[in-house]
């Protein structure tokens, strides 16, 4: 019976109350139904890049499952590795990691051990299913969602693509002053390093080490800026740079798509790739909820989300997510390279022309931030 009936025109006060009687206090009882309808949101805390907790991405999955999303963003995985040591156990729910810091995160006892069997990794390619790092042994700690390739973002009134297909561009005279760099030590000193030649560019001994070092330097007269987040999307759209470094498509595919005369191109020395994975935090207490997350922006249908993800695009491993890509946004399918049965962005991967990032070999990370300060304030 609807309460609600009561109020039509053509029922006096009388039939209300009445009506009120028949449900024996029903009326009364009404809010507390209400509360148990529409209880408080679960909050599931996420740290993550920018961009992913906002609801673009997860809106569809907090109405499935009544969960609200936390986020605390970072910039970098130093940042992110800092941001966990200095928070009690169970802080994170889902720790957005990129892949080459998932072995540090397990190490320091950060995450939890994750079953294989619960994620889509038969649909993944196979250059995915057993990403490195991402396991110790046959036990998983991480689950790849996205990734993209960093190459030279550069500005297509100022710069050709043939001159940006090197790194060597960067010292062009007609860039002095005008060449930014993403301020993150991990990306731009591994691009310099292949164009040193180095075919494992963190994998370095001490000469290729110092080489670096002093290849860098050369460089720093040519570099406007050190540019956050925010500040790399800003300062190539404002044209206060033409090229920067340490960048790729996730940051010019964002701006080319508003108009602005920018794009990536992956050099004659090759790409790196970023890879961006998920973990679920050591002692949270909503593991299932967040296995659930996982589970979810890993199928097709979250994969696509992923991809067109407002904040910044990527690409993915899931050739499912692909095949749903292709139906429902060919053209961002195509822009990216993603289409089955014909050349992809997987033969980069293939014919060697991209590179996995990694954590520093035969150095530690500290001495490559460290360089990374100094080059900074000289």
């Amino acid at each position: 019976m609807n309460v609600h009936k009561g109020l039509q025109k053509g029922h006096n006060r009388r039939d209300i109350l009445k009506g009120a009687s028949v449900l024996g206090g029903g009326v009364l009882a009404m809010p507390f139904l209400n509360r148990l309808a529409f209880a408080q949101p679960v909050e599931l805390n996420i740290l993550a890049w920018s961009g992913h907790a906002e609801p673009d991405v997860v809106a569809e999955f907090e109405a499935e499952n009544n969960v609200k999303f936390k986020p605390k963003y970072y910039t970098g995985g130093d940042n992110m590795l800092g941001l966990i040591s200095q928070s009690p156990p169970g802080t994170f729910d889902v720790i957005l990691s990129d892949a080459e810091y998932v072995q540090q995160l397990n190490a320091a006892g950060y995450i939890e051990k994750l079953d294989p069997v619960d994620y889509p990794f038969d649909d993944f390619f196979p250059e995915f299913q057993h990403f490195p790092g991402h396991w110790q042994g046959n036990d998983l700690y991480s689950v790849i969602t996205r990734f993209g390739f960093l190459g030279v973002a550069y500005n297509t009134d100022a710069i050709t693509e043939k001159e940006a297909s090197t790194y060597n561009v960067y010292w062009a005279e007609k860039l002095k002053g005008k060449v930014g760099h993403f301020d993150w030590h991990h990306p731009n000193l591994g691009q310099i390093s292949l164009l040193n030649g180095n075919a494992a560019p963190y994998d370095i001994d001490e000469a290729a080490w110092g080489k670096l070092q002093e290849k860098m330097k050369t460089l720093r007269p040519q570099i406007g800026g050190f540019f956050d987040f925010g500040g790399t999307f800003s300062s190539l759209q404002n044209g206060q740079v033409l090229a920067m470094a340490g960048i790729g498509d996730w940051i010019t595919g964002v701006l080319a798509k508003n108009g602005a005369k920018v794009r990536t191109v992956i050099p004659e020395e090759g790409g790196l790739q970023w890879t961006e994975s998920f973990c679920i935090g050591k002692g949270s207490t909503k593991a299932d909820l967040a296995k659930k997350w996982i589970q979810y922006i890993t199928s097709a249908k979250g994969q696509v989300k992923s991809v067109n993800m407002a904040a910044y695009p990527a690409m993915v491993p899931n050739k499912k997510g692909w095949e749903l890509l292709a139906e429902d946004f060919p053209a961002e399918a195509k822009r990216q390279g993603m289409l089955l049965n014909e050349s992809n962005i997987m033969d980069l991967i293939r014919n060697g022309r991209i590179k996995f990032r990694q954590l520093p070999v035969q150095q530690s990370l500290e001495d490559w931030n460290d360089f990374w300060s100094e080059y900074k304030g000289s």
